[in-house]
């Protein structure tokens, strides 16, 4: 029963609180699990430094955790290396679109292109990317806020970092 494999069986249980269709493993922010005979660590990396969503997401996998038996759960955040959109699923990002944000696409921004015109991102409901960046700052800090010129409808993208 106390097997790293069941323990995370239960963090996929943990949702993401600011996007509730995603788990922290859909979201790739758990990063190591270590269980001795006294203690359960587990260490997370936040998707952004200061992310107001991290503290939640410590006390849900604590909860989730506790209710199931593992009673001295240590949470450690891990900032080094930072976390990155590679690190989600593929399963995650299927998630992301079919809950109308689209998901992140290609590699880490270039800085070089910072200032180059916004790429062309798919439209999560209609899939043209005859699309618009209305705002670099959705929902959230960690999306983009988009608008699709053919079916008019606005939507937030989930940011290459």
């Amino acid at each position: 029963m106390n097997s790293i494999k069941s323990i995370m069986s239960l963090l996929e249980q943990v949702a993401d609180p600011e996007i509730p269709v995603l788990t922290v493993l859909d979201m790739g922010i758990i990063r190591d699990v270590k269980l001795s005979e006294d203690v359960l660590e587990i260490c997370i990396t936040p998707t952004y430094s200061g992310c107001p969503a991290m503290d939640m997401i410590a006390v849900d996998i604590r909860s989730v955790l506790q209710e199931n038996g593992y009673d001295n759960v240590k949470i450690t955040i891990v900032l080094n290396p930072p976390w990155t959109t590679e690190w989600m699923s593929e399963e995650g990002k299927n998630k992301l679109k079919k809950y109308g944000i689209a998901p992140p696409e290609g590699a880490i921004i270039d800085k070089s292109t910072l200032f180059a015109e916004p790429k062309k991102i798919q439209c999560p409901q209609c899939e043209s990317r005859n699309t618009l960046m209305l705002s670099q700052f959705g929902s959230t800090a960690c999306k983009a806020l988009y608008q699709c010129k053919d079916c008019k409808e606005p939507f937030d993208y989930f940011k290459c970092h």
